[in-house]
């Protein structure tokens, strides 16, 4: 079924909400319909085309939380640019794993300052042992980050309804297809 494009009241693309959502908005009057499917749902005494772009009559402020990044295996390798930090090399997430530098059997704990990408291959040179005691060396060694690894939002803008192109090329080189 449908999806439809929610915009902020300033013309700024939120998210993609489910055809439903998008009806009950309307009828709750916090949104104008900007554009319609060629599709429509019928109930007993109406008919309504399906929206395509919605935008919100008021104003919403987007929390941003760069302070907070959460603690998970895609945001360390990211944080480390999917390298390993002994080897050096870059791999595919399939080929990664990640490592305590000190070893949880020697009192290392599970966080930001202790896990690092690591390869497969490292990861078993090492073993259960430090860094030092195992002869390698961290290439960077492992904090916090200050801020979350940039997020991409996909659908396939080729794919999209032709109703969204407008709000959705904002640094987007326009092609000729």
């Amino acid at each position: 079924m449908e999806q439809t494009l929610l915009l902020n009241a300033t013309y700024e693309p939120l998210k993609i909400v489910d055809w439903r959502k998008a009806i009950t908005l309307w009828c709750q009057g916090k949104v104008e319909v900007i554009a319609v499917h060629d599709r429509e749902i019928r109930s007993v005494s109406f008919s309504v085309k399906l929206p395509s772009v919605i935008r919100l009559l008021r104003y919403i402020t987007i929390r941003k939380h760069f302070d907070h990044v959460p603690f998970s295996r895609a945001n360390i390798y990211a944080r480390d640019g999917h390298r390993c930090q002994y080897c050096g090399r870059e791999h595919p997430v399939s080929d990664l794993t990640f490592d305590h530098v000190v070893p949880v059997s020697q009192g290392g704990r599970k966080d930001w300052e202790n896990i690092v990408t690591c390869c497969v291959t490292c990861n078993r040179r090492k073993g259960g042992r430090t860094p030092a005691q195992a002869g390698l060396r961290v290439i960077r060694p492992p904090r916090r980050p200050t801020r979350a690894p940039a997020v991409r939002l996909t659908f396939g803008l080729r794919n999209a309804p032709e109703s969204w192109r407008d709000y959705l090329y904002w640094n987007v080189e326009l092609d000729d297809d």
